[in-house]
């Protein structure tokens, strides 16, 4: 009787121990799974937050963006609306000062290359004042340019030129000069060079001017990490 005692004690104890070991092993298993599914758990929250983050930024944006979008409606109409515009001229009338002040801002700094139209302001503002023309030279850059349209950050572009009077006096120079100073677009005299008489005078300009490409607005997607 005490053999079969000992055996069912061991096998108790066997049972047990195998209990113990399959225990310790869901527990462990537990364990980790909860482990890893907090670790889960924290980085998707963590990945949220950042969303909800860039979210009220995007939001935040948006809506200052609305609020400047009304300012600046606001002060566009009264900038354009004005009876006088920016070169004294009448908003109504048909001078070469007058119009509004936005065509007024377009025409002074287009948004295309445009050479045969900036020779012909030229040779318009040349024979306003009874200047005679000899040349209008210039390189016709359009190929290179007509790439160049819109950018989100646009900058101006030079435009170089040169021109030539002949059978000018010192009152034509002075009114040329005078002239390229209040024209609409703006121009750089470079260089001016005057030979000949007093009334046979060659007058020789090189200048430039500038045309900047329109602003371009892309909506992006960001991708949060």
């Amino acid at each position: 009787m005490a053999k079969i005692d000992i055996s069912t004690k061991r096998l108790a104890i066997s049972k047990a121990n195998a209990q113990m070991v399959g225990v310790v092993a869901a527990a462990s298993f537990i364990t980790v799974f909860c482990l890893v599914a907090s670790k889960t758990v924290l980085s998707q929250n963590i990945y949220q937050s950042h969303v909800i983050s860039k979210k009220e930024q995007a939001r935040n944006q948006l809506n200052a963006n609305l609020d400047a979008f009304d300012s600046l409606v606001d002060a566009y109409k009264k900038f354009d609306g004005a009876s006088n515009n920016v070169l004294g001229g009448s908003k109504s009338g048909t001078g070469d000062n007058d119009g509004t002040n936005s065509k007024i801002i377009l025409d002074s700094l287009p948004s295309t290359y445009d050479f045969p139209a900036l020779t012909s302001s030229i040779e318009k503002i040349l024979n306003d004042n009874s200047l005679q023309v000899s040349s209008i030279t210039g390189t016709d850059d359009q190929i290179n340019q007509q790439g160049n349209t819109s950018s989100p950050s646009p900058e101006a572009v030079e435009i170089p030129f040169s021109f030539t009077v002949k059978n000018a006096s010192y009152e034509s120079a002075q009114r040329l000069v005078k002239a390229l100073q209040q024209s609409i677009r703006p121009i750089q005299v470079d260089t001016l060079d005057l030979s000949g008489g007093s009334g046979d005078m060659t007058i020789t300009v090189t200048g430039h001017t500038y045309y900047q490409p329109a602003k371009s607005v892309n909506i992006t997607k960001k991708v949060v990490k």
